[in-house]
């Protein structure tokens, strides 16, 4: 099978489309003919050696397809069902991935929208929850205009939360037709917050990572109010809890999120798409930022 893998690290020029083995699936896992995967910015981190160091890597978290082969134990999909789910094996920008978590597509979805939703769905429900967001709370959600924070919009609402999210003037709208007040982010985002809750918030959620920290602390009231999934070193230093996938996985938010889209209350995200072949394109956009929506590739 052709897939994506790069042995060397460095810029995307660096990435290649390669012949792979076709993974086989184990246990309770399902191997899928892939249609599209989602590309996140994990993706050009792990390029350029910023985290694992391993080489030759490839690359792929979350895509979607068409189930063609069954591991031991499957028994809730077929042969030829479309689904769409996260493969822990990191291979999922490829012809053929095995899932190991997996849901039947929406009928609503096409394939490219259905692989930009696993990563940032789990990602924005996981810290929902170790927050404790709940109907009546006010959530704060720092960097709410991309696919992360535009799913913790959407799924705070959805809890019955009132959401009030930051980002530039041009994305102002966008954030109002998912259900949040919007602030411009930057210099005075604090008092502008205030504005709209005098008292503070009762939440904060971290998804850009733009040092705000300590105003997100102090308009919340408590480190143990916030989390962060983008400041990893901001929350070693002010005590806050950085959310990462290997404590515990909101999975189940892959099953909910069907009867949310076919009901109207929750919008997936736009998608940019690219041929697989045109995977370094893909990350020269990606890494350029002011992307709202998600990057996706196609495979034919």
């Amino acid at each position: 099978m052709k897939a994506a893998r790069f042995s060397s690290f460095g810029g995307p020029e660096v990435l290649e489309i390669v012949e792979l083995a076709d993974p086989q699936p184990g246990p309770g896992q399902v191997r899928i003919a892939v249609r599209a995967a989602g590309v996140n910015a994990g993706d050009w981190k792990k390029r350029q050696g910023l985290m694992d160091r391993e080489l030759p890597q490839t690359l792929g978290h979350e895509a979607a397809g068409v189930v063609d082969r069954l591991g031991d134990g499957v028994s809730d999909v077929a042969v030829g069902d479309r689904v769409f789910g996260l493969s822990g094996e990191g291979a999922a920008q490829a012809e053929s991935a095995v899932l190991d978590h997996y849901v039947p597509m929406p009928p609503a979805l096409d394939f490219a929208t259905a692989a930009a939703l696993p990563a940032a769905l789990e990602t924005a429900a996981r810290s929902l929850d170790q927050l404790g967001v709940a109907a009546g709370s006010t959530l704060l959600v720092n960097g709410a205009s991309g696919s992360i924070g535009g799913a913790a919009v959407q799924l705070a609402v959805a809890r019955g939360a009132r959401v009030i999210g930051t980002a530039g003037p041009a994305n102002h709208d966008h954030l109002r037709s998912l259900g949040a007040e919007p602030v411009a982010y930057g210099e005075g985002m604090a008092a502008r917050v205030r504005t709209l809750a005098p008292g503070g918030v009762d939440l904060a959620l971290d998804v850009a990572g733009s040092g705000v920290l300590p105003e997100l602390i102090a308009l919340a009231g408590a480190p143990a109010n916030v989390v962060t999934i983008a400041d990893f070193a901001g929350a070693r230093e002010h005590g806050v809890r950085f959310s990462r996938g290997d404590t515990g996985r909101a999975l189940y938010v892959l099953t909910e999120i069907g009867p949310l889209i076919e009901a109207g209350r929750f919008v997936p995200p736009t998608v940019r798409t690219f041929p697989l072949a045109d995977i370094a394109e893909a990350h020269r956009v990606g890494e350029a930022g002011g992307l709202r929506g998600k990057l996706v590739l196609l495979v034919d």
